[in-house]
């Protein structure tokens, strides 16, 4: 039978040819030009974000690529890096204690400032280090998602996730970029029960960003469903032991970094109170202390008062809200991504649920949980890819504009 070959008619060449080309290319030179093209549509939004950059913005008119990649915690990441962290906290005019270097971890700044020293400025080594982390998170989020959901579709969710609506956090002064990467390598070691790495990772997830306290309770759930199917699928005693240690090393590097605030500072409730100073910009003296899941139902009164929509809707749309994730990581094609990544996503928004209180970096925090892309990934259709592509492009334009271009007021914070 003959076979039907399409014709470029401008170029006379065959348009299979480009298909088939594509198709031998290495898995890793795909996942790489991916980036790469994600990489320089993000740059050319942050220049078009600069470029409509007034007086009134945090980075004034025409601020550099430079400018915008060092602006917000990068500045935080910096001072810890080159100032270290203060011995003693300082006070804001109330009284209370102000924002600090301790509410952010040691490993980027200092990784970063290990890259600088190369480069010449720690800006340049905290760009690279997120430029070459999250290709790392594109490679091994590929690695994770082919094996449930094939090939063809991991690679759309690498796109999806690389062109996603916070993928500016991939080339600025953050380290979410590092914390992706070696948050997606430890699901893979638990996906392939690789367990000796996770000793590894684990500490120095712990100290690159808070979240490995969820890492935990993952683990946790994750034993209780291995030792659920263990007819099916045995639990060895040695992946037991891995597990019960895993878990116990991962809730003592989740307290570690407030156990050093403390002995450093001599305060105990140093960390505590340098997190809760960000939320008491927005809720003043009502933020002094903490309890889990407070902040979700102060920010449902909170925000939906402030859009003159009542206290009392802000609480029915957390209820709903609540329900509705939790029946969204039951869909089919949330269930193909494995248990591992609806274990985590699971674990993950539930720690979020306990210690957040939710504004304009719920988008930011919500990365982790990136593995979910693959869902949207599983239909074949290519217009609904294509789909979700524009829509995420949008995204990160809106993103962007609001909070590199107009960045004025405490709703354009990143």
């Amino acid at each position: 039978m003959a076979q039907r070959i399409v014709t470029d008619t401008a170029t006379g060449k065959d348009a299979t040819g480009l298909t088939a080309a594509w198709g031998r290319l290495p898995v890793l030179a795909r996942i790489a030009i991916v980036y790469v093209v994600a990489r320089l549509i993000t740059t050319g939004l942050l220049l078009a974000a600069a470029g409509v950059s007034g007086p009134a913005s945090r980075y004034g008119v025409d601020p550099s690529l430079g400018d915008l990649a060092l602006g917000w915690d990068a500045q935080w990441y910096w001072l810890a890096a080159v100032s270290g962290y203060p011995s003693e906290l300082p006070l804001a005019a109330g009284g209370h204690v102000a924002e600090n270097a301790w509410a952010f971890m040691p490993v980027y700044a200092y990784v970063s400032a290990a890259f600088g020293a190369v480069l010449g400025t720690w800006g340049a080594g905290a760009v690279v280090v997120s430029l070459l982390s999250g290709f790392g998170a594109c490679v091994a989020l590929h690695a994770l998602l082919r094996d449930r959901i094939g090939g063809s579709a991991a690679l759309w969710a690498v796109v999806f996730f690389s062109c996603g609506p916070l993928a500016a956090l991939f080339q600025v002064g953050y380290a979410e970029s590092l914390f992706l990467f070696l948050l997606f390598l430890a699901l893979l070691c638990v996906q392939r029960r690789r367990w000796a790495w996770l000793y590894l990772l684990v500490p120095v997830m712990g100290f690159t960003r808070p979240g490995i306290l969820a890492f935990a309770l993952f683990l946790g759930l994750y034993g209780i469903h291995r030792l659920w199917i263990r007819r099916r699928d045995p639990l060895p005693v040695r992946e037991i032991v891995h597990i019960v240690a895993l878990g116990a090393l991962a809730v003592i590097v989740g307290f570690a970094w407030q156990a050093i605030a403390a002995a450093v500072t001599g305060d105990p409730g140093a960390y505590l109170a340098t997190e809760l100073a960000w939320r008491r910009n927005f809720l003043g003296d009502s933020s002094m202390h903490f309890a889990p899941v407070e902040g979700w139902v102060q920010a449902a009164a909170f925000w939906f008062e402030r859009w003159g929509l009542g206290a009392v809707t802000g609480y029915v749309f957390l209820v709903v809200l609540v329900v509705g994730v939790t029946l969204a990581l039951m869909l089919p094609a949330v269930r193909r991504l494995g248990i591992e990544v609806r274990l985590w996503s699971a674990s993950y928004l539930v720690y979020l649920l306990l210690v957040f209180f939710p504004q304009s970096s719920v988008f930011r925090l919500l990365v982790p949980v990136s593995p979910l892309w693959g869902a949207f990934a599983v239909p074949r259709s290519l217009w609904w890819r294509l789909g979700v592509l524009g829509l995420a492009l949008l995204g990160q334009w809106v993103w962007i504009y609001n909070m590199y271009a107009i960045a004025n007021t405490y709703w354009q914070i990143p």
